[in-house]
């Protein structure tokens, strides 16, 4: 599977368009993590704990959307974007979303 976030990708050709590809996660950290992610706000500096979940939430995001475009019969996804949302206090959901096709070499 080919994942861009442009909408080509040089040297191949779209040969159909299947639609919209697209995973989701909602994502929180347990409350000892939430009460030390608190603690260091009040120092100041990256906070380490939702860092990481949002990279491990990304990455099941991303699965998800893959896993999508191929059920679809797609080989490649363009035009990738990300969304994220507070859905609650200490949990976050990721999106990722792009356009399903079906490419081939230039020749």
């Amino acid at each position: 599977m080919i994942l861009v976030n442009i909408d080509h990708i040089p040297g191949m050709k779209v040969e159909k368009v299947m639609g919209i590809a697209k995973g989701s996660t909602v994502h929180s950290k347990h409350i000892g993590k939430d009460i030390m992610a608190g603690l260091k706000t009040l120092v100041g500096g990256e906070i380490d704990e939702y860092t990481q979940m949002l990279d491990e939430a990304r990455k099941v995001a991303i699965s998800r959307m893959v896993k999508d475009a191929e059920e679809q019969g797609a080989n490649a996804v363009l035009n990738i974007r990300f969304s994220s949302a507070s859905v609650m206090q200490s949990a976050a959901e990721i999106m990722a979303f792009g356009t399903a096709v079906y490419v081939t070499e230039e020749k």
